[in-house]
């Protein structure tokens, strides 16, 4: 499974040379690709995509608003992000349940409610081509079935909202924002997951020098045995089985 993240940059005026778009993802398997996401940045652009499907993680504007003219590919969303977008003149639609496989394509995706936006109810992504598997869970304070979501995952794909702030607040009985780094990486050492990259960046990453960034992210994934880096748009690799 090829990995390409197309955009980092999370819902932030700033931008730099490495995290200018909007956070996507692109994955590719067997001739078919998958896009992951596509906010406002991308309204206009899709077809320079060219994606045969696209999964939508939350409805949030960094996330699908590039969907407002419609999808020039089937759309794969939970029930609760269809009813926000439910005016997008997208005409393939179909609905993921949390904790039920799906096959996309030559992919097959399983969605993982997660604590965020009580506005946008938002999912983590486990997709998997039956060799190799990630999670993507690109805004999130916490995964609500985590031990499944990340269960024989090679790679976590997180929040990079924040590397050791916490961005967690409580709207009523619910809490939104976002998880730092440090804190994902103690999930990944928990479930035992190798790697993990962060996307979504924040203004803490995108407007900080960026060895220094790589360094401390690099430096508390050590701690916990975990292989981690920041994502940038444009990075792309093929994911290899653990």
């Amino acid at each position: 499974m090829k990995v390409t993240f197309l955009g980092t940059r999370g819902y932030i005026k700033i931008r730099s040379d490495r995290h200018r778009l909007h956070t996507a993802l692109l994955l590719e398997h067997d001739g078919v690709r998958v896009m992951v996401d596509a906010g406002e940045d991308w309204l206009g652009k899709l077809d320079d995509v060219s994606p045969d499907y696209l999964v939508l993680t939350h409805a949030h504007p960094d996330h699908a608003w590039g969907l407002k003219h419609g999808a020039p590919c089937p759309v794969y969303a939970t029930r609760e992000t269809w009813e926000i977008i439910k005016a997008y003149p997208i005409s393939k639609r179909h609905t993921i349940t949390p904790r039920r496989r799906v096959r996309v394509g030559s992919l097959h995706v399983r969605a993982h409610a997660v604590a965020h936006s009580t506005r946008a109810p938002a999912v983590a992504l486990h997709v998997s081509n039956g060799r190799s598997a990630l999670c993507y869970a690109p805004d999130v304070v916490f995964i609500e079935d985590r031990g499944d979501a990340l269960s024989g995952t090679d790679l976590y794909v997180g929040d990079g909202a924040t590397i050791q702030r916490s961005m967690v607040r409580r709207s009523g009985d619910a809490l939104i924002g976002h998880a730092p780094v440090r804190t994902q990486l103690t999930w990944c050492q928990k479930e035992g997951v190798p790697r993990a990259l962060f996307t979504h960046c924040g203004t803490e990453v995108v407007s900080a020098e960026e060895t220094q960034v790589a360094a401390q992210i690099a430096s508390l994934g050590k701690e916990r045995g975990v292989r981690a880096g920041i994502a940038y748009d444009g990075m792309s690799f093929k994911l290899n089985p653990r």
